[in-house]
């Protein structure tokens, strides 16, 4: 039997409310760490190719994460492009940090119920 990095598999029993807790907590810093890392590359991004100051940069950074949109007008094709890639980038991390915040959720609920219904308590 090999034992799971991330989660308990269906012949173990469901861990306790606390490390279930800890896991939360921990995949909400993997959420956290990828977020800083995206608003961090869309800043500089946007400082060196729109030449947007360093606070709008990080704006529109943030916009675009958060699924609004930029902010101001883009002076040139290429922070436009760089726009247009952020955007379909901040989709899939939105996605992605979704999936990573909901998975020890879901597992929990699955889990336990499937643990039940083998009728190991």
């Amino acid at each position: 039997m090999t034992k799971s990095i991330f989660f308990e598999n269906i012949s173990q029993p469901p861990i306790s409310i606390g490390a279930f807790y800890v896991r939360l907590l921990r995949h909400g810093g993997y959420v956290t760490g990828l977020i800083a890392i995206s608003a961090f590359v869309g800043t500089v991004g946007y400082h060196e190719l729109a030449h947007f100051s360093w606070i709008d940069s990080f704006l529109n950074a943030c916009m675009l994460l958060g699924g609004m949109g930029p902010v101001g007008e883009l002076p040139n094709k290429a922070s436009k492009l760089f726009a247009a890639f952020f955007a379909l980038y901040s989709g899939l991390v939105f996605l992605v940090a979704a999936g990573l915040l909901l998975a020890p959720v879901f597992h929990r609920v699955l889990h336990r119920f499937h643990w039940e219904v083998e009728g190991r308590r």
